[in-house]
């Protein structure tokens, strides 16, 4: 079992812990926000678990059906958790719909949201760690698990002051009010997790200053070569896939532009943390389309 797969499963027990304390916060409130609240991390749960099995999966080496290996796992794991936020914010509406409906005061306050303050601390640490290790160890598993914990956090917030607001005044139909405004922020942080999922299963470019990053590494590893174009960046998981065709003269030979190649791969390695996937291309001089990377 490697890091990010025991973050993952530390995260699930986590998960089951901050959804017991928010559920005895509602316990003893009977605040339709608060178990709106209580709703959204039993999500949590379930895709700590969905991001520890998806993690397992991107870990498998190669074989004969998944040449390229297993690494997109993660970012079904990722699209997985956004889908069930996204229900997760159906069933938090309708429980606000059913609260304003029937509006119900609320039972000890005080002791509700003392409870519901230290599920809330515990989430917002422990969302910050993941979202942390996920950017270190370029695990979309894990930053998308970590953000939609932080997501748990503003939302725990919102619901705090709002009940705090519910008891100061008596109007018990703020609190459904409230918990639809909770529905709402949830389906928002569900959709932009379905976004940048698809984006990872659909082959999108990495960000742009990684992509210059990249090239001016290959620009200044080069020298022996004439140009470098068609290149091609993605990533997949934790891995980067590098693809480009390299100009060389003709007269070159083969060992001198393989050397070429392999000074190049080594230094893209190295600015990948040895998490790349590297394929050139070499072409005689008369295929340059004098574009593309300039060889310093």
């Amino acid at each position: 079992m490697n890091r990010s797969q025991k973050a993952a499963l530390a995260s699930v027990g986590i998960g089951v812990l901050v959804f017991a304390l928010k559920l005895a916060a509602w316990y003893v409130t009977g605040s339709v926000a608060l178990f709106s609240d209580a709703l959204e991390s039993t999500i949590n749960v379930v895709a700590a678990a969905t991001a520890y099995v998806a993690l397992r999966v991107a870990n498998l080496p190669a074989d004969a059906n998944h040449p390229y290996g297993h690494h997109k796992a993660e970012y079904f794991s990722a699209v997985f958790e956004g889908v069930l936020v996204v229900v997760a914010a159906l069933a938090i509406a309708r429980e606000a719909y059913h609260g304003f409906i029937d509006p119900t005061p609320i039972d000890a306050p005080a002791l509700g949201l003392a409870i519901n303050a230290v599920a809330t601390v515990i989430n917002a640490a422990w969302g910050y760690v993941l979202v942390k290790w996920g950017r270190n160890w370029r695990s979309p598993a894990l930053i998308a698990d970590g953000r939609h914990v932080l997501t748990d956090v503003w939302t725990s917030a919102g619901v705090i002051v709002g009940v705090v607001v519910v008891a100061m005044t008596g109007m018990a139909r703020l609190d459904p009010a409230i918990a639809a405004l909770v529905a709402v922020n949830v389906l928002w942080s569900g959709w932009q997790m379905v976004r940048e999922a698809s984006g990872g299963l659909m082959d999108a470019a990495p960000a742009e200053s990684v992509v210059e990053d990249l090239k001016k590494v290959i620009s200044q590893n080069a020298h022996g070569a004439i140009e470098a174009h068609d290149v091609r960046i993605r990533h997949a998981g934790k891995v980067t896939f590098v693809e480009f065709h390299l100009i060389v003269d003709g007269e070159m030979t083969v060992w001198a532009s393989h050397e070429i190649c392999d000074r190049i791969e080594a230094a893209l390695r190295q600015r990948l943390g040895g998490d790349g996937f590297i394929s050139i291309h070499v072409e005689p001089e008369n295929k340059a389309k004098h574009e593309g990377i300039v060889v310093l």
